[in-house]
């Protein structure tokens, strides 16, 4: 009898791997076909993501090629739903539930944002040109090439923009404008510093060069003088699609009402905590001062606090110089602390190309996931020439020397570099995890790195409070993200917040309230992000009790690649 039921069992045990088997294989043919068919579809993230066998190629922006990846997302969340997910091992499970999250969110963006038709800026065609002569991944004979058959191709694309666009808010069409001056800048300067390294292509690629800056600065007349005048869309996206937005951009169980009611609530707390930190600073720079009744008055300390720091600040010569002297304090004091592992991959540190500003003030370019090597950039805008020196005081009050420490440890170390760093080191049967990053990770990890870096006594209270500045900033971003978008905020009410409650300088919320208008959902990334990687710590250390080892710990969350945080949760254990 014991016979028979040790057969029975083991068939039985044969059978279900083979089940568990045939639904693993098929989630990865599955998962891997799509991704093979949506680089073709698109050859310029393609480039990006640093697959090159496209790179001679534009995106189609006709309505065909919308019609076309608006059907293939559709056909592959339909044949994602009849897998079962139960049966596929950890990993897999993961990123088909990664996979299914994105193939909803690309069918609601083309069925229900439909951007290209009042989005401007789905147009630029910038980083298709500049991503083919920022990164050696080729010898630059061939990579040139590629950028004279692309270069064919910008009027059309141009032409389907002017074909598309139908009625969008002026804020897009004004941004879109400033990057494509940037365009024709990249094209007509930046390219032909590479033209002159290969002469023998002189020839071929001039005519094209022209033919495509005439285009662009066509293009730049048909958006100021007929497209412009007649923008009256609204770029407030909505109740009802933000919250879907929210939703897919977050991949989390958090509410658009927590969101709100826990930033509003942390407002005050960091307010408090940096009114802790400032008040020792201010009776160290104004010893003199004994009014105890301005000395409880948290705003004014905190502002004059910041004040002083701000008088010690960059200037647009000198901002790079400075970014890449900060960048070496901090990779010495994480290496010293031992707070997680430094990457040897290469960082430069660049002035931001022109087609890529009117957005961010900064940003980390890491190599694409698919790049077998290549460097990571952290870029930084100067400002703009047409800015009044009142304006451009104001922003460099901002962005401090202080805060330029801070602005480097977010976009570079131990922030977004160090981390994308340790991600496109994961790997998994597919590709899922790091073609479709989680934003709430990324940005959360970048954040909470702030925090690990001024808790271990990095830059001392000086830094302290551009870190809590920073974090006042992260908050009010999540709350003017939905306000703007959902409750009719004005740009009145979201410079005094950002202004009288986050303590910005007038440049720096003027520009959040245009990168606020531009975008949707994407500001709640940090502050819901930063929560998120809190969580992740906690549980952690919950966990470990006194085996806790910071290092340990950080190398762990970062060793899954950049998933939402509930799914590194799940593989931490926790």
């Amino acid at each position: 009898m014991k016979f028979y039921y040790l057969i029975f069992s083991l068939i039985f045990l044969s059978l279900s791997c083979n089940i568990f088997d045939r639904e693993n294989s098929k989630f990865e043919k599955l998962a891997n076909n799509y991704i093979e068919k949506m680089l073709v579809l698109n050859p310029e993230w393609a480039t990006s993501l640093g697959d090159h066998r496209y790179d001679s190629l534009l995106d189609d922006y006709s309505l065909e090629g919308i019609r076309k990846n608006r059907e293939l997302n559709r056909v592959y969340l339909d044949s994602l739903n009849t897998l079962d997910f139960s049966l596929l091992n950890q990993e897999n499970r993961i990123d088909a539930q990664i996979l299914r999250s994105r193939l909803k969110y690309s069918v609601f963006s083309a069925d229900t944002l439909r951007s290209y038709e009042w989005n401007p800026m789905v147009y630029n065609i910038g980083g298709a040109i500049y991503n083919l002569l920022a990164r050696d991944f080729a010898p630059l004979e061939d990579r040139l090439l590629s950028v004279r058959d692309r270069l064919k191709g910008i009027p059309a694309v141009l032409r389907q923009a002017e074909k598309n666009l139908q009625n969008p808010p002026v804020v897009h069409v004004e941004t879109a404008i400033i990057q494509n001056k940037g365009n024709i800048s990249l094209i007509e300067k930046d390219l032909t510093l590479f033209i002159e390294k290969t002469p023998e292509l002189k020839e071929e690629i001039t005519p094209l060069q022209r033919e495509a800056i005439n285009a662009l600065n066509q293009y730049g007349e048909w958006l100021k003088r007929e497209l412009l005048p007649k923008s009256t869309g609204d770029f407030r996206l909505g109740e009802e699609k933000y919250r879907k937005k929210l939703r897919y951009t977050l991949d989390s169980d958090r509410s658009k009402e927590e969101i709100l009611s826990q930033a509003e609530m942390d407002l005050v707390k960091t307010q408090d905590e940096m009114y802790q930190t400032a008040v020792t600073l201010y009776r160290q720079y104004f010893p003199k001062v004994e009014d105890e009744n301005l000395l409880n008055d948290k705003k004014k300390i905190i502002k004059a606090v910041l004040d002083k720091l701000a008088e010690d600040h960059p200037t647009n010569e000198t901002i790079v110089d400075l970014a890449k002297e900060a960048m070496q304090s901090c990779t010495d004091f994480v290496q010293s602390e031992q707070l997680v592992s430094v990457p040897d991959d290469p960082l430069e540190i660049i002035v931001m190309p022109e087609f890529q500003r009117g957005v961010a003030v900064a940003y980390c370019d890491s190599p694409g996931p698919l790049e077998e090597e290549g460097k990571t950039f952290y870029a930084i805008s100067p400002t703009p020439q047409d800015w009044s020196q009142d304006r451009v005081q104001s922003f460099f009050r901002e962005y401090n020397n202080y805060m330029l420490q801070n602005l480097t440890v977010h976009e570079a170390m131990p922030g977004h570099y160090l981390q994308l760093a340790h991600s496109n080191r994961f790997k998994a049967p597919t590709k899922v995890r790091a073609i479709f990053y989680s934003g709430p990770f990324v940005e959360g990890w970048a954040t909470y790195s702030e925090q690990v870096m001024v808790e271990t006594g990095y830059g001392g209270p000086e830094m302290k409070m551009q870190q809590l500045k920073m974090r006042l900033r992260l908050l009010i971003n999540a709350i003017i993200d939905q306000k703007i978008h959902t409750e009719g905020m004005t740009e009145e009410e979201a410079m005094a917040l950002m202004m009288n409650e986050g303590f910005q300088e007038e440049g720096e919320a003027a520009g959040k309230w245009r990168r606020a208008c531009l975008t949707s959902a994407q500001l709640s990334t940090y502050y819901v992000g930063n929560m998120e990687v809190n969580n992740l710590r906690k549980a952690y250390e919950a966990k470990m009790g006194g085996a806790f080892d910071i290092q340990t710990m950080h190398d762990l969350m970062l060793s899954f690649g950049s998933p939402p945080p509930k799914y590194v949760k799940e593989l931490m254990g926790l």
